[in-house]
């Protein structure tokens, strides 16, 4: 099982401050990866230099066996939730990933349909975003990242706003795309969500990732 996404040395400072330091890291394809760690340990800065948004100081991020800022500006076949998605309120959940699907064409309405059925929302309904909750906004920004079948998948949080309901069923949800190949790397406070749903885990304190041996 080839490696999907190649992380070696990997720093990230801001003035004298290192958020990351010296990262070295492998993900495979079919497994989903935890990555622990308290508020400010650079979790969300790594997850945001996998996705392109942040160039790092130092070091490399091959994805595919292409390196991220040399061979490719933006990883191509990957999504993500790293902060709160955000919405055009006035409009339906339909309208919102309609509106989405057009940067690239990649699907139509019927896969737009099914992926607002499989996080557990109404295709159909006419409410306004504006007036969701937050677990259903959240439900939403799920959709959004998983619509276009992503081979890489970036969840910060992805939990947060459900309840037990919706918990459950996006913990089935991960677990099936991971059986279908997808790499999903979850930052979670939940232990029950790294233990249920992880197959590797690594912890962040103060910009250093360590592999925690289970």
């Amino acid at each position: 099982m080839e490696n999907a996404i190649q992380i070696e040395n990997l720093t990230k400072c801001f003035g004298e401050t290192k958020v990351l330091d010296r990262i070295n890291a492998s993900f495979k394809k079919g497994k989903i990866y935890g990555i622990i760690g308290r508020n400010g340990s650079g979790k969300s800065m790594l997850m945001k230099c996998i996705c392109g948004l942040i160039v790092p100081t130092s070091g490399k991020i091959i994805i595919n066996e292409k390196r991220l800022g040399l061979d490719i500006d933006l990883p191509e076949n990957l999504s993500g939730i790293i902060e709160e998605p955000g919405f055009l309120e006035n409009y339906s959940a339909f309208k919102n990933l309609q509106f989405l699907t057009m940067l690239r064409n990649k699907i139509g309405k019927e896969e737009i349909i099914s992926t607002l059925k499989k996080v557990g929302l109404d295709p159909y309904s006419k409410l306004h975003v504006g007036k969701y909750s937050m677990g259903m906004k959240q439900r939403l920004g799920i959709a959004q990242a998983i619509m276009e079948k992503p081979q890489i998948l970036i969840l910060d949080e992805p939990m947060n706003g459900l309840d037990n309901e919706g918990v459950e069923e996006m913990r089935k949800l991960f677990l099936d795309l991971r059986n279908e190949g997808t790499i999903i790397i979850l930052a979670s406070h939940n232990k029950d969500d790294v233990e249920i749903l992880c197959d590797e885990v690594y912890e962040m304190d103060k910009g250093v990732l360590t592999k925690i041996v289970r």
